[in-house]
């Protein structure tokens, strides 16, 4: 019997039937295409997508239907395709999933012809994250209702639900690094009362469209504060922590990062040990949030990368915390948060395409 096994499976690869070669036949990739893809994140897009093992990027277009056809010099030899004028109807023919990187507005109108189609989102506007309708229409006002199938995608707590979702909403930055740093602790009843974020953002996160606020001559050397209770991050950041949050962003001269420096007040009688134990038991498993316990992260040590790094000091006498988190604006806080979230979306290992 072992021989005659042997000589069953001896055929040279010429020999192989059409059955065989149906059957050793690669898995077709899942087509992806990015609308809005000569912004800053539109453009991390592109490099993460086109060197990604599971799917084959059919097309990049701009975010208008006027534009010219153009290469991105910066992608040669990582992408080649010509970013071509944004069109939906191509969109819907080239692509099973469609990444924007469009101005919300650009969002709230396209997304839901793309989900007629049968094509699912991940969208990295704010167009679809608020829930309230009292709240989305104070902040996004373009948007006058969610699709059915939106889910908010953040990947370390919402996994399940965006695995299903038809329109994957990727929350903003700056909610990006607070979140990942505050929720553990809400959730497991560690701190009480309002919260204090205090956040710096590099240059590109004001997007590429330039103005006197992101002009060099106007930052360099110089740190600012902006949005101050005007910033529509602080209701996202409520939203999802279900209490008051204090939000005041900066611009700093950098071209990227984020650094945030958080402030709460702990219950009565909580531990270091304890404070750890709740941020540990949330990001034992997660490919992409790292813990620095006392050793305060930096910009410098997530930049160009998916990682969220969280350090924390707390002064147990007097019930107060701060939380140190940093992240890359571009990629954890856009591109790179995307692309782990398509990932799960398709069942794959949320690092693919990206360590």
């Amino acid at each position: 019997m072992a021989i005659a096994a042997s000589v069953n499976t001896s055929r040279r690869p010429a020999d192989r039937t059409a059955a065989d070669r149906t059957t050793t036949a690669a898995p077709r990739q899942t087509r992806v295409a990015v609308a809005g893809a000569t912004g800053y994140a539109g453009q991390e897009l592109v490099r993460l997508l086109a060197r990604h093992p599971a799917v084959t990027l059919t097309m990049a277009m701009s975010s208008a239907s006027n534009s010219a056809p153009r290469p991105m010099p910066a992608l040669a030899r990582i992408w080649d395709g010509d970013v071509t004028p944004l069109d939906v109807e191509q969109l819907a023919a080239a692509a099973d999933i469609v990444f924007f990187a469009l101005p919300e507005a650009a969002s709230a109108a396209l997304a839901p012809q793309l989900l007629e189609r049968g094509v699912r989102v991940i969208d990295l506007s704010g167009a679809f994250r608020i829930r309230s309708d009292a709240d989305r229409q104070r902040w996004y006002p373009a948007t006058a209702s969610l699709p059915p199938g939106t889910v908010y995608g953040l990947p370390e707590r919402d996994a399940a639900a965006i695995k299903e979702a038809r329109l994957v909403s990727c929350p903003g930055c700056y909610p990006t690094a607070a979140l990942l740093a505050l929720r553990p602790l809400a959730d497991a009843g560690l701190i009480q009362g309002a919260v204090i974020v205090d956040a710096k953002s590099g240059i590109s996160g004001a997007g590429k469209a330039p103005t006197d606020r992101t002009h060099f001559s106007e930052n360099h050397g110089s740190v600012a504060a902006y949005g101050v209770f005007s910033h529509r991050h602080n209701a996202e950041i409520e939203q999802e922590l279900q209490r008051e949050v204090t939000f005041v962003p900066h611009l700093v001269p950098l071209d990227r990062g984020i650094l945030e420096t958080i402030y709460a007040s702990t219950t009565a009688h909580t531990t270091e040990a304890q404070v750890a134990a709740a941020l540990d038991g949330a990001y034992r498993d997660s490919a992409f949030v790292r813990l620095t316990g006392a050793t305060l992260p930096e910009i410098k040590h997530v930049a160009h990368t998916n990682f969220c790094d969280i350090g924390w000091k707390l002064d147990e006498s007097r019930n107060r915390l701060a939380l140190i988190a940093v992240l890359d604006n571009l990629v954890k806080g856009a591109a790179g948060q995307a692309v782990q979230n398509l990932n799960i979306m398709l069942g794959l290992d949320e690092r693919t395409g990206l360590l």
